[in-house]
This record gives structure tokens, C-alpha cells and sequence, in this order.
């Protein structure tokens, strides 16, 4: 053999090598990225983790940034990260959750220079449509049938009187606003009194401290005004915590967490320590059972065995890297449930939220500390 024709067989065996290395099922280069958008450990530790979680499954291919505690003032900043990931040629997917006011105006600002880029969207703050119409999927809490199935949880818990925490931002909300007008609706045909209070905004002066110091200071006020059969609710993740830890020094009930999961506010107010249990739910919901039945609360405390916001954001990241290899449509509600219902490692009721937007909407079932279930 010549030397010339050696160095054009070699030329094409490095060439084929480069080709089948390089190249997943459906084409895309298989070294490819995903990006991944949520709040700091302040504002949303289940988020968070679920970002450290699929970095230590996949390494390098994913790209995961905060954006700021403070969002509502630093929304450019909010915009400034999503776009800055988009920016990098090796990022194909993008996912955000929470998504917080400013997404919509970022994902527009990413269309402008990438119409290649999927761009995937949990736990939205701002409206359905309009960030359905912008985003190429989004998974979210069924809020408005949560409205119905909350109230009838903490009934079945022996509330007689339901209170329901917020502040103006919150019922901005559309999904939020919805459930509080259900909350309304079926608290009157349960014959529970509905009891609206509005608490600071932990993006206010006073910040997530202010808020939690109210609702530490508040519940108990609250159990003094209406007794002990009240269920208290909060719309905010800060106030998760204080309102587990005050409900149970109150003796009230407590039928759910904003963002319902066994990860969610439970094991800060118990003093569990959850870094040993490596994300196994099942040990977590034990250690919470202990926990409370010791200090009382059997039957009037209760959760989701599931970490929704962990499992929309895990399994986000894995149909955006699966869409863009070219295995899974994002339009395919059943690939949709069946990778929501892997990562849960639980049974999730999933519907689209309208016809005309691939939104889809994710409820799980209770579970009732010290409580046959």
C-alpha cells in the first residue's frame, strides 16, 4: 500500500471513529448538555438537591446555576443565568423550576438566538398559557384539584376550621389564586370555616426571618382564637418549617406542605438528619413517623410520599436528554407519567391542563402520620 493511500485509510478510520463516538440514537452528539435553573437551598432545598442529583448522575453533561433568593428585584439577573446557559453551544435543553416571574421573558430572550434549544418548565409562578405557549414542556402541581383534595384530607384529620397563609405575590399566581378559590368552595361543602390571613412576604423587607417569625407567633394565636381543630396551610416554602414546628407545639393539624414531600420542612422541624438516608423517601417518612407520634401528633399530620418538586426536575432533565437523543416525544403524556412515576418510585395521577398546551399537571396521594392509612 502507497503512502499516500495509508494516510487517506487512516484519514477515514479516525473519521468513522469520531462519528460513531460521537453520535446518540437520534443524532445528537452524545456529549451534549443539560442545564438546570433553580433557586438556592434557602428558597427551595428539594430543588436544589434534585440539581446536585442529576449532576452526580450525569457528571459534567449537566450545567446547574441559582438564581438569586431575592428574584422579584434581581429579575435580570434571573434572566441573565438562563441566558448565559444558553449561550453555551453544548447546552441542548434547558430546565427551570421553580419557575419564577422573569421565566417567560427569558425563555423569549433565548428563542431570539436559539431555535435549536428545548426548554423545559416546573412549578411555574407565572400564567399557564403564556409560559405553556413558550415552553416545549411543562410539569407542574395540580393546584386547583389540590384545592378540593386538601380540605377533604384535613376534614378526614378532624379539622373544623381551615387557615390559609399567603400574601398578595402568591395570589398573583393563576394555579395559586385557583386553589385558594377552591379551598373556599369545598371548605363551605364541608362545613369547615375558612380563615384567610395574610403573612409577609418573605421577599419583603423582613425576608424569609420575617416570615417564618410570624407564623411561629401566629399559630398559636390562632389556636388560642379557634381551638385546636384548625388545619393551617402555608403557600410559601419558607413557612414550612415553622408551621410544622408550631402546629405540633400547638396541637393543631397540619394536613400538607405547599409543595408536599417527606424532604419539605418535616425533618428541620424534627431535627432529623436526612443526609445519611441518600434520598431513600421510604427511610424519611419513618424517621418523620417516630418523630411525630413521640411528640403527640398521630392522625393530625400528614404528606405526599413523594418529593414533587425533586421528582418534576429529575425527571425534566431526563426526558430533556432522552428528547434530544431523539428516544422520547415531549408531547407523549404516557413517557411523561412513566418517568414522573420512575423517579417518584410511586403512583402520580398525571392530566394535561389544557388541550392546546403540553402542560401537564401531577397529583400523588397522602399518607397520614400515625395514622392506618
Amino acid at each position: 500500500m502507497s503512502k499516500l493511500r495509508k494516510v487517506v485509510v487512516l484519514l477515514l478510520l479516525a473519521v468513522l471513529s469520531i462519528t460513531m463516538a460521537g453520535c446518540g440514537p437520534g443524532g445528537q452528539a452524545s456529549d451534549f448538555k443539560v442545564g438546570i435553573v433553580t433557586g438556592t437551598v434557602s428558597q427551595g432545598e428539594d430543588e436544589y438537591r434534585a440539581a446536585e442529583v442529576m449532576k452526580e448522575r450525569y457528571g459534567d453533561r449537566v450545567v446547574h446555576v441559582t438564581y438569586p433568593d431575592n428574584f422579584m428585584q434581581e429579575q435580570e439577573t434571573m434572566i441573565g443565568r438562563i441566558t448565559e446557559l444558553a449561550a453555551d453551544p453544548d447546552i441542548k435543553a434547558i430546565v427551570v423550576c421553580q419557575g419564577v416571574p422573569g421565566t417567560s421573558a427569558a425563555l423569549d430572550k433565548v428563542r431570539q438566538t436559539r431555535d435549536d434549544i428545548l426548554l423545559l418548565v416546573g412549578v411555574t409562578h407565572e400564567d399557564p398559557k403564556v409560559v405553556g405557549e413558550k415552553a416545549d414542556l411543562v410539569v407542574d402541581r395540580d393546584e386547583p384539584e389540590r384545592g378540593k383534595t386538601i380540605p377533604e384530607l384535613a376534614k378526614k384529620m378532624g379539622a373544623t376550621k381551615f387557615v390559609h397563609y399567603s400574601f398578595p405575590r402568591h395570589m398573583s399566581i393563576t394555579l395559586v389564586s385557583q386553589r385558594r378559590e377552591r379551598f373556599k368552595q369545598e371548605c363551605e361543602n364541608l362545613g369547615m370555616e375558612f380563615i384567610e390571613i395574610s403573612s409577609p412576604d418573605p421577599m419583603g423587607p423582613d425576608g424569609i426571618p420575617g416570615t417564618q417569625k410570624f407564623i411561629l407567633e401566629d399559630v398559636p394565636l390562632q389556636v388560642n382564637a379557634h381551638g385546636k381543630d384548625i388545619a393551617v396551610f402555608g403557600t410559601n416554602l419558607a413557612m414550612q418549617e415553622p408551621l410544622i414546628r408550631a402546629a405540633l407545639e400547638a396541637g393543631c393539624i397540619f394536613p400538607e406542605q405547599c409543595s408536599p414531600g417527606p424532604t419539605m420542612g418535616y425533618p428541620g422541624a424534627l431535627g432529623i438528619d436526612v443526609k445519611g438516608m441518600a434520598g431513600d423517601m421510604n427511610a424519611i417518612m419513618d424517621a418523620i413517623e417516630e418523630k411525630i407520634v413521640e411528640k403527640g401528633g398521630a392522625g393530625r399530620f400528614a404528606t405526599w410520599p413523594v418529593a414533587l418538586n425533586m421528582t418534576i426536575i429529575q425527571s425534566l432533565v431526563e426526558l430533556a436528554f432522552q428528547a434530544v437523543d431523539g428516544q422520547t416525544d415531549l408531547t407523549d403524556m404516557p413517557a411523561i407519567k412513566k418517568q414522573l412515576e420512575e423517579e417518584a418510585g410511586n403512583e402520580m395521577f398525571v392530566r394535561q391542563l389544557s388541550d392546546d398546551l403540553n402542560y401537564y399537571v401531577v397529583i400523588a396521594g397522602s399518607h397520614i402520620f400515625g395514622a392506618e392509612n
